[in-house]
């Protein structure tokens, strides 16, 4: 997988260079020139470095490390997917992919109980953190200017949280701990996006989508549980030829989730303890392609 990252980068390079020496058609491989919505699709992937990540479930519970204590101080995959359209001169719709599931195995050197289980110092793990999503986005130009877009609108985000401790080597017949705490649910967000085109055709983008809310606005219900999501970006993008760029993209990726939950357990993979606190901060480096 590495390796495979590495060869896309510097075909995605390969590909900068040759856009910056390239004449820039104006026909599009997907859009006519004068149709009032102009389809786009894109592709990234890269890297990703967890700079903070904690997580805690019941109160007696261990507050633990995922970085220190769990595996995630390396680089992992990264990638995203998405399709969306501009539709007249102000208006924008997008729907995203991104599968951000991370897998480690660690020996524990002091106990850990999660969820009201224990796990033993000298236990081998096997960590599971998935936080795939999806989000869907709508936003309104509010700068009318050829070589500059500012969009401001909203955004649904349904995350697909998934996160599993088991006990990793035992012997067949014998018993297995694990814990297993996952969850879907709507996010609400705002969005916002600057672009600004050069003479050139390269573009320089900002784009940020965030929330910081109680439960009441982030998942419908009456109690007390604090929850934010940011994703906020930078990015160089190059034309190439008829419609399709190549570019480079920072991204910072993040969220809390801190309360103590009175929603019944309808799932069996519900955790037991009402009490949970997860935050997580993220930072990837990624190439990719659009088409439009």
């Amino acid at each position: 997988m590495k390796a495979r990252v590495i060869i896309i980068t510097l075909i995605f390079s390969l590909l900068i260079s040759l856009g910056l020496s390239a004449q820039v058609q104006q026909n599009s491989f997907i859009n006519l020139p004068d149709s009032p919505i102009q389809v786009f699709a894109e592709v990234e992937t890269g890297f990703v470095k967890v700079l903070s990540h904690t997580f805690q479930s019941g109160d007696t519970g261990t507050n633990f490390n995922f970085v220190t204590q769990g595996g995630q101080e390396i680089l992992f995959p990264f990638q995203r997917v998405t399709l969306g359209a501009n539709l007249g001169d102000r208006h924008l719709i997008s729907a995203l992919y991104q599968p951000l599931t991370i897998e480690t195995e660690v020996t524990f050197r002091d106990d850990v109980t999660i969820d009201g289980v224990l796990f033993e110092s000298g236990t081998p793990m096997e960590i599971k953190y998935g936080f795939p999503f999806w989000r869907f986005t709508y936003g309104y130009d509010f700068v009318a200017d050829e070589n500059l877009d500012v969009y401001g609108g909203l955004a649904l985000q349904l995350r697909n949280a998934s996160i599993v401790f088991a006990e990793r080597g035992v012997p067949n017949g014998a018993s297995t701990t694990a814990t297993t705490n996952q969850n879907l649910g709507p996010v609400p967000a705002l969005f916002t996006e600057v672009v600004y085109t050069l003479p050139s055709g390269i573009e320089l983008n900002f784009e940020a989508t965030g929330l910081y809310a109680s439960s009441a606005l982030i998942n419908g219900a009456n109690f007390e549980f604090e929850g934010s999501i940011l994703d906020t970006s930078l990015r160089l993008s190059v034309p190439l030829q008829r419609g399709v760029s190549t570019f480079l993209n920072v991204r910072f990726l993040g969220g809390t989730a801190v309360g103590v939950s009175e929603f019944p357990d309808r799932f069996w993979t519900q955790a037991q303890e009402d009490f949970t606190s997860n935050k997580l901060a993220t930072l990837s480096l990624t190439a990719g392609v659009s088409i439009r």
